[in-house]
């Protein structure tokens, strides 16, 4: 080979990138020159230009794959006539091992299908015997360049999955048939099913409700069709697998915000979600709501409560007097205990609405609570004790697992009592026919840990979400308000419940209440 390199050859050669160059020849002298031409220093235009890149080389196609294994290469130069290859045959396994790398063929012949199978085989180019060291050193600056966009490229994906992964939303990528491609962390944190288990599956039958599907669907449709935002809110459907944190629990709300792009890729255009978990929010408007409404009744009970005594205490006295009278009457015993069973009646009666009366107080009334250390072990002990016979009238057994060290909370013991009290209670009524009561204490670092658990008639799915409003009651006696006041003690102590149960297998409450210091 002979020539000189232009002068606006040298001027690209001064912005050339940093490379490792591969040459792969058997021809001893070539390998010199191309080292000459591609290291130098070179003159050009009268001046040396200094060397910027690495150049190593092998003489055989095995030589060249140990050495492209061990120190990669950006770009390689392959003889397409090797002792032992095909350059051809060299460029798959030369990119396997150099994933970011560039083959250049170099060949005295070639025909039109032989150089278009050497480009489909994924060279970046062929040059021909005798080459120029210009047109060379051309090549390689552009097969260069693409390596460094390459490389560039491979960064911004990287820093973008970075973000996606680590944001504190979930992002989801739903292909033509809204089959997941994309399931960042937050998705797998929120429904408990890792991106590997999740990719390729279905994402509205999996993970949305049946009832909002069809919603879900228009939305992502609108997002597809339209090239605009579109938003939905749906629950997500958790498995088994998924958090068990007593903060989230339940039954998630997401606010998906859905758009299109075009990717261009196999899976087609894609849609994009990003979600935002509203489930304590729509929580807190909901406790808010509560809040509200509460404060109403507690202004009409306060004012209502001193009139609805007076007539139920009114009506007590009567019946007691009532109950006087018959005795007297000159009547058969029949007449007379049907009618005091029937006064007996109506005291009950006037007794469940005193009761009832006294809870609704207890729920509206805006009162603080004591603050002292309150050995929680010891207080669910003394309420076992009072409630044992209630237990063994039901058929009840009652097993305890209960940490008496450290489980010290800071609160109000008579309202602590009253909340496993209402709990106790409505687990030996939950079983009518007996069984098994379980009640534990633990406690970590934080907080003590309260779990009554029964195996009664449980609750249906759909009356979870309620059992805490005021008023609800599946009891036929029931006020509906056992569960509203627990509820409000356990939040004047900044603690949590959960409830879980399946129907015919039991019920499990959970109350968590910060630990004392």
């Amino acid at each position: 080979m002979s020539g000189s390199i232009p002068p606006a050859a040298s001027a690209d050669l001064d912005t050339r990138p940093l490379g490792r160059v591969l040459v792969v020849d058997d021809n001893v002298e070539l390998v010199g020159t191309l080292q000459a031409v591609l290291v130098g220093p070179t003159v050009a235009a009268g001046r040396s230009l200094p060397s910027r890149l690495e150049v190593v080389t092998a003489s055989r196609g095995d030589e060249a794959l140990v050495v492209a294994r061990s120190q990669g290469f950006d770009v390689a130069i392959v003889d397409v006539k090797l002792p032992d290859a095909n350059g051809v045959d060299l460029i798959i396994p030369l990119r396997d091992a150099s994933p970011f790398g560039e083959v250049v063929l170099i060949t005295g012949f070639v025909s039109m299908d032989a150089a278009l199978g050497a480009l489909r085989s994924g060279a970046f180019a062929l040059v021909l015997k005798s080459f120029r060291p210009e047109e060379l050193i051309a090549t390689v600056e552009q097969a260069l360049t693409k390596v460094r966009l390459k490389r560039e490229r491979e960064e911004l994906e990287r820093r973008y999955r970075a973000i996606v992964q680590l944001t504190d939303v979930l992002v989801v990528g739903l292909d033509a048939s809204s089959s997941i491609v994309l399931w960042n962390r937050k998705a797998t944190a929120a429904s408990g099913v890792p991106a590997a288990v999740a990719k390729g599956r279905d994402f509205v039958e999996l993970f949305i409700p049946i009832e909002e599907r069809g919603r879900m669907r228009d939305a992502i449709g609108q997002a597809r069709s339209g090239g605009r935002t579109s938003e939905a809110e749906t629950g997500l459907v958790v498995t088994d697998g998924g958090p068990t944190s007593p903060a989230i629990g339940g039954p998630r709300r997401i606010r998906w915000h859905l758009s299109g792009a075009k990717t261009g890729g196999a899976e087609g255009d894609v849609v994009y979600g990003i979600g935002i978990d509203v489930t304590e929010r729509r929580a807190l408007e909901k406790r808010a709501a509560d809040v509200e409404a509460l404060s109403a009744m507690g202004t009409l009970a306060l004012n209502l409560a001193h009139e609805i005594r007076n007539p139920l205490n009114a009506a007590v006295l009567q019946l007691h007097l009532l109950g006087r009278h018959v005795d007297k009457l000159g009547i058969d015993e029949e007449t007379r205990a049907s009618l005091h069973n029937r006064a007996e009646i109506v005291g009950d009666e006037i007794g469940r609405l005193s009761r009832l009366l006294t809870e609704f107080l207890e729920l509206a009334r805006p009162r603080g609570i004591a603050r002292e250390p309150v050995h929680v072990g010891k207080l669910v002990d003394a309420v076992l004790d009072l409630e044992r016979d209630t237990a063994a009238a039901h058929g009840v057994s009652v097993v305890r697992d209960i940490v008496q060290d450290g489980c010290v909370a800071i609160g109000d013991r008579e309202k602590l009592k009253q909340v496993v009290i209402n709990l106790v209670v409505n687990a030996v009524e939950a079983m009518k026919e007996g069984g098994t009561l379980t009640v534990r204490v633990q406690c970590d670092p934080s907080r003590v840990l309260v779990a009554v658990e029964d195996t009664g008639v449980g609750i249906e799915p759909e009356h979870i979400a309620t059992v805490f409003d005021p008023f609800f009651t599946t009891k036929e006696a029931g006020t509906g308000l056992g569960l509203s006041i627990v509820r409000k003690i356990v939040d004047q102590h900044a603690g949590e419940i959960l409830i879980d149960s399946e129907r015919g297998k039991g019920t499990r409450v959970r109350v968590w209440i910060p630990i004392g210091r």
